[in-house]
C-alpha cells in the first residue's frame, strides 16, 4: 500500500483549524477587521474540529428545531458564534418562507450573502419573490449568477414588467426560447408571450425552435409552438407533429422540403425504437415519395438498426450492414463489434474494429479485443504486439492484456506533496470546515453546496488538499466528485481514489464466504465509496448498498438477528450480509464472479437472460455483449477495482484471467510503472 506521509502528516496538523466565527461575518470594516479579512483563512478561523466539536449535537438540535418550526433564539444563544448558525437560520426562514417578511430576508442575505447558506437562500428567496411577484424585491435580491433557466426567465419579467426591458431584452428571451427543443419551464411562458407581442417571435424563430423539438422527438411541444405560426404554416405543422406520434401515409404528399424529409426520417427513427420491423417496412414508401437522401435514410436505419441489435435479434447484421457508414458514430461502431462477437464471428468482429476512428480504435478496450480477435483469427504475433501496447494502461482491459502477454501490471502511483502554506490555506477555509461537519450531521445537500464554494477559491493541487482533508474526516466520495478523471495525474492518485477501511472486517468474512477480499473491497467502492450512509433512491443502504428485503433474507438464512433496514448501516453488520450474498450469488452462478457482479448490478431475471443467449461465451467476450451499458461498465470496474485493492490489502495481485473464473488461489503479478500507462483503473 502506497502512502503519501507529507501530506497525511501536514493534514494530521491542520485538522484542528477549518472554521470561521459566524459572528465575524456582519463585523464593522475597521481597521483591525481588515487585516483580518486579508490573512491567511486559517487566521479567521475558530478552533473546531469535526470529529470532536463539543457543539455540534447542539447545532444538530437547533437545525431541528428550526425545521419543525420549534426554534427559540433564547434556547440557543450560546450557539450564535457558531460556523454553522447560518444554516440553523436558513432552516428556520426555509420553513416560514411563504410568510416572510421581506426586511428578515435582505437581514440574512446582508449578513450571509457569498456564503453557501446565503446563496442557497438567495435561490428560494427569488422563486418566492417571482411566486408574490414582486418585481422590485427580485430585481433588489438578484446577484448575477442566479441565471438558471426559471430564475433567467424571472428576471426578465421583471424587468418587463417594472419598464427595465434593454435594448438586449429581445435578444436574451430569444436565447432562451432557442436553448432547448424541450419544454421549458413555466416561468418563460409570460416571458415569451411578452416577447411574441413586441415582433421578437417571428415565424423563422418558431420554425428554429420546432426543428429541435422534431430532433427531441417532442410532439406535445411541436403543436405547442404551431399554435404561434401563421394559419397557413399551422397545419402542416400539425400533421408533422402527429407523424412524430404515429406515421401515417398523408406525409406521402407533404412538400418535398428539406424540413419534410427531416420530420418523416426522424418519426421513422422514433418508430425504430419501439418497433424496429415495423419502421424498416414503412421506410421505403416514405423514402421514395419525399425524396430521403442519405442523411434522411441514415436517420431511421440508425434507430431500426440500434434498436435490433441492442436485444441481438436475428436481423441485427443486416440492420447494422444498411445503416450508412456517414451515419455511424462511436455508440453504433461498438454495437457493430458486440453483434460480430455474439455469434462468435471473430472475422466480423475484427473488420467492425478496423472501421472505428482512429481514437476510438485506439481505446484499450478495443485495443484489447482486437488483439483477442486476431489471436482467434491465427495472428499471433500481432496480437502479442497489441497486448504489450495495451498492457501500459491501468485499467480492466490493460490487466487482461497484461495477463494474455505475461507482463506485470501497470500502476504508476503518484503522490502530491503540496508545501505547509497550503494545506494551511486549504484546512483553515471555513466553507471547508462547514462542509465537513454537515456531512458528518447528514446534512448532505448542504455540506455539497459549502464544499463548492470552497473549491470555486482553490487551485486544483489545492481541491487535492481538500479531497484528502474530507477523506481523513470520513466523506470519502469527495475523490470521485473531487478529482477531475479526465486529468491523467488525478487519475493516479490512487490513495484518494481507493480508500480502504474496515480491512479486517473485510478479510475476515471474505474468508468465512470463500471470497477475494480485494473483490469485496472494491464491490464496496463501487457501491458506496465507502461511505457507511450511503442510500441510492432504490433504498439500497449501507457500504454494499443493501437492500433492506434482502439483508433481512440473508440475515435469517445465516441465523443472525435483524435489527431492521437500520443496521444496514452499521459497517460490520453491511459487510457480513454483503459478503454472505455475494457468495450467495456465486453459488448460484457455478462460481463466476462475473455472473455474480452482473447479477448484483442488473438483477437476476437479466442475467438469466444473458447466460441463456451466449452460454459458453469466454469472460471478456460475455462481459463486453451484456445488453445495458450500465452493467457492462459495472462489471469492468469492479474487476478492475479488485485488481487495485488486490495491491492495497497485499502489494501484488491475483492475476485477473485467475479472478475473473473465480480462482482465488493462484500465481500472484507484481506491478511496475510503465512509461505509456498510469491512467487509473476505470473511474
Amino acid at each position: 500500500m502506497i502512502a503519501t506521509p507529507s501530506l497525511h502528516a501536514a493534514l494530521a496538523l491542520a485538522l484542528v483549524a477549518f472554521a470561521t466565527s459566524a459572528c465575524a461575518q456582519s463585523a464593522p470594516a475597521t481597521a483591525a477587521g481588515n487585516a483580518t479579512a486579508n490573512a491567511s483563512p486559517s487566521a479567521r478561523a475558530s478552533t473546531l474540529d469535526p470529529l470532536t466539536d463539543p457543539r455540534l449535537p447542539r447545532i444538530e438540535q437547533a437545525i431541528g428545531a428550526a425545521q419543525s418550526g420549534r426554534f427559540r433564539a433564547v434556547e440557543y444563544r450560546d450557539l450564535a458564534d457558531h460556523p454553522l448558525f447560518a444554516w440553523v437560520e436558513y432552516a428556520g426562514l426555509r420553513r416560514g418562507l411563504d410568510g416572510l417578511p421581506s426586511a428578515r430576508a435582505q437581514d440574512f442575505l446582508q449578513r450571509r450573502g457569498g456564503q453557501a447558506a446565503g446563496e442557497t437562500f438567495r435561490r428560494a428567496w427569488l422563486m418566492q419573490l417571482a411566486r408574490r411577484e414582486d418585481w422590485s424585491g427580485f430585481l433588489a435580491a438578484w446577484r448575477d449568477g442566479d441565471d438558471d433557466t426559471p430564475l433567467a426567465c424571472h428576471k426578465l419579467h421583471a424587468e418587463q414588467a417594472l419598464g427595465r426591458a434593454g435594448q438586449d431584452w429581445n435578444a436574451r428571451a430569444q436565447a432562451i426560447w432557442l436553448s432547448s427543443g424541450r419544454s421549458l419551464p413555466n416561468a418563460c411562458d409570460p416571458v415569451f408571450d411578452t416577447l411574441a407581442a413586441r415582433g421578437g417571435l417571428t415565424a423563422e424563430l418558431r420554425w428554429q425552435r420546432f426543428d429541435k423539438a422534431t430532433d427531441a422527438w417532442q410532439s406535445g411541444m411541436m403543436r405547442s409552438i404551431a399554435r404561434g405560426l401563421p394559419a397557413d404554416q399551422r397545419e402542416l405543422a400539425n400533421d408533422y407533429a402527429a407523424f412524430i406520434d404515429s406515421p401515417h401515409t398523408r406525409a406521402l404528399r407533404w412538400p418535398r422540403t428539406e424540413r419534410s424529409r427531416r420530420v418523416a426520417s426522424q418519426g421513422l427513427a422514433r418508430l425504430g425504437k419501439a418497433d424496429p420491423d415495423r419502421a424498416e417496412q414503412q421506410l421505403p414508401q416514405y423514402a421514395q415519395a419525399l425524396q430521403f437522401d442519405d442523411a434522411d435514410h441514415g436517420r431511421a436505419l440508425y434507430q431500426i438498426a440500434l434498436w435490433t441489435v441492442a436485444s441481438y435479434l436475428p436481423d441485427s447484421a443486416r440492420r447494422l450492414n444498411a445503416v450508412p457508414e456517414a451515419s455511424y458514430d462511436p455508440r453504433l461502431h461498438e454495437w457493430r463489434v458486440r453483434e460480430a462477437l455474439s455469434r462468435s464471428d471473430w472475422g466480423a468482429a475484427l473488420t467492425a474494429i478496423g472501421k472505428m476512428g482512429a481514437e476510438q480504435r485506439g481505446e484499450s478496450r478495443w485495443r484489447y479485443f482486437e488483439a483477442r480477435l486476431r489471436e482467434k483469427t491465427g495472428d499471433g504475433a500481432a496480437a502479442q504486439r497489441l497486448y504489450r501496447q495495451t498492457a501500459t494502461e491501468s485499467d480492466f482491459h490493460g490487466f487482461l492484456a497484461a495477463d494474455r502477454a505475461g507482463l506485470p501490471y501497470t500502476l504508476c502511483p503518484l503522490q502530491p506533496r503540496p508545501d505547509a502554506a497550503a494545506v494551511a490555506k486549504v484546512t483553515g477555509d471555513p466553507a471547508l470546515g462547514r462542509a465537513v461537519s454537515l456531512m458528518r450531521l447528514e446534512k448532505i445537500g448542504w455540506a455539497v453546496a459549502e464544499w463548492k464554494d470552497a473549491l470555486s477559491r482553490f487551485s486544483d493541487a489545492e481541491r487535492l488538499i481538500a479531497v484528502e482533508y474530507a477523506q481523513a474526516n470520513g466523506w470519502f466520495d469527495r475523490a470521485v466528485f473531487g478529482l477531475q478523471l479526465s486529468n491523467p495525474d488525478e487519475r493516479r492518485l490512487y490513495d484518494l481514489r481507493f480508500p480502504l477501511h474496515h480491512d479486517a472486517t473485510l478479510r475476515r468474512e471474505a474468508a468465512k464466504n470463500r471470497l477475494d477480499p480485494a473483490w469485496v473491497a472494491a464491490e464496496i467502492r463501487a457501491e458506496s465509496t465507502f461511505n457507511p450512509r450511503a442510500r441510492s433512491q432504490a433504498n439500497a443502504l449501507g457500504l454494499m448498498q443493501i437492500l433492506p428485503a434482502t439483508g433481512a433474507a440473508v440475515a435469517a438464512k445465516l441465523g443472525l438477528p435483524w435489527g431492521g433496514a437500520a443496521s444496514l448501516y452499521d459497517a460490520d453488520t453491511n459487510i457480513i450480509l454483503g459478503s454472505a450474498y455475494l457468495r450467495q450469488m456465486m453459488d448460484e452462478n457455478g462460481g463466476q464472479p462475473y455472473f455474480a457482479i452482473a447479477g448484483y448490478n442488473a438483477g437476476p431475471t437479466p442475467l438469466l437472460r444473458w447466460r441463456t443467449q451466449r452460454p459458453g461465451m469466454d469472460p471478456d467476450f460475455w462481459i463486453e455483449t451484456v445488453s445495458y451499458r450500465e452493467t457492462r461498465e459495472y462489471i469492468a470496474r469492479v474487476l478492475a477495482f479488485s485488481v487495485i485493492y488486490d495491491w492495497k490489502l497485499d502489494g501484488d495481485a491475483l492475476r485477473l484471467e485467475d479472478r475473473i473464473r473465480g480462482r482465488t488461489q493462484g500465481p500472484r503479478k507484481g506491478f511496475v510503472c510503465a512509461a505509456a500507462g498510469a491512467e487509473g483503473a476505470n473511474r
